[in-house]
């Protein structure tokens, strides 16, 4: 039982999901940080909020409506969002798949793929086409 475990983790394909997680974890804390300290402040300064969770706001229900809090869709906060995926989705693509793609194109460039064998009807039909070329001469 112990040694089909070690088995399916020692998988190239479950370590490499393992590596892949963790760098993803850590590479979205960049991001954030990227986000909140760089364009944040650049959104403030353009729009005069600090991000852009507050700059589209739809309000269903007032405070005096309701009694306490507000109801509101906050359209700019899913905006947000969007622009921290595309951020990651764009580096993880850039920095990952388009080097492992170009390492992936060297390596098959060094290797000749083997010749595919004929098919068997293929092959029949080369062989009685040889012994009728025989028969005839």
């Amino acid at each position: 039982m112990l040694q089909g475990f070690k088995d399916f983790i020692s998988r190239g394909s479950v370590v490499d999901l393992a590596v892949g997680v963790v760098i993803g974890a850590a590479f979205g804390a960049v991001v954030t940080a990227l986000v909140e300290n760089v364009l944040n402040p650049l959104i403030g300064g353009i729009f005069g909020q600090p991000n852009l969770d507050r700059i589209w706001v739809i309000t269903m229900r007032t405070a005096e409506q309701t009694g306490t809090e507000p109801t509101e869709i906050l359209i700019g906060a899913v905006l947000t969002a969007l622009i921290n995926f595309l951020l990651v989705a764009a580096a993880i693509y850039f920095v990952v798949v388009v080097p492992m793609n170009k390492l992936a194109e060297r390596r098959a460039r060094g290797e000749e793929p083997e010749p595919v064998a004929p098919a068997e009807d293929v092959a029949l039909l080369t062989e009685i086409r040889d012994l009728l070329a025989t028969k005839t001469s």
